[in-house]
């Protein structure tokens, strides 16, 4: 086997089954040149460990688009500049990625973890609305939909938003120094 063909068949990426993967790998191994077979048997693991991070590395984006406000231009900022300058974002059309908690009476994006303030106190409200309802892009499925078994999960998960700043508005019991309204895309 020529190294072309070899890498062809690791750079293409299938699915395979557990079963699959490790058919794979003896035959890249046995098609290696013949070192002795000791040498050969360790190369086995370390093949292994790269196609698992090879397969690691495809999470696919999941994005939920709405047809509300498309015609508006959204500021993308990071969300300790947008925490540290909220009045200057009242009001304004912004994309922003953090955490997304939810709980009883708790929807907020709060800081990815990365600071040491990243509780609810310190982040935005998220209200969802219904007059812009949110569908995986090319598809019917809703954000809140039931499909393939289960909801779309997205508590404490790290989630790009896109929505209007409300100062004004700070949340069930105002637990959150303001809100971001009229939410319009997710980036899972």
């Amino acid at each position: 086997m020529s190294v072309k063909p070899f890498l062809r068949l690791v750079v293409r990426p299938v699915e395979f089954s557990a079963g699959k993967w490790i058919q794979l790998l003896k035959r890249i191994v046995m098609a290696l040149p013949q070192p002795q077979q000791a040498v050969r048997f360790r190369l086995l693991p370390m093949l292994a460990l790269c196609l698992i991070a090879f397969s690691s590395c495809r999470h696919k984006v999941k994005t939920y688009e709405s047809n509300c406000d498309i015609d508006k231009d959204f500021v993308k900022i990071s969300f300790k500049h947008l925490m540290d300058s909220l009045a200057q974002y009242d009001r304004q059309y912004v994309e922003v990625t953090g955490k997304y908690e939810e709980d009883k009476e708790l929807s907020a994006l709060v800081s990815d973890g990365r600071s040491l303030d990243d509780t609810s106190a310190n982040g935005l409200w998220v209200n969802f609305s219904q007059d812009c309802p949110l569908y995986l892009k090319g598809t019917h499925q809703g954000l809140f939909e039931y499909a393939d078994g289960q909801f779309t999960q997205i508590n404490n998960k790290s989630i790009t938003i896109r929505g209007v700043i409300d100062l004004h508005n700070r949340g069930s019991h105002n637990r959150c120094k303001a809100s971001i309204e009229r939410v319009s895309l997710v980036k899972l």
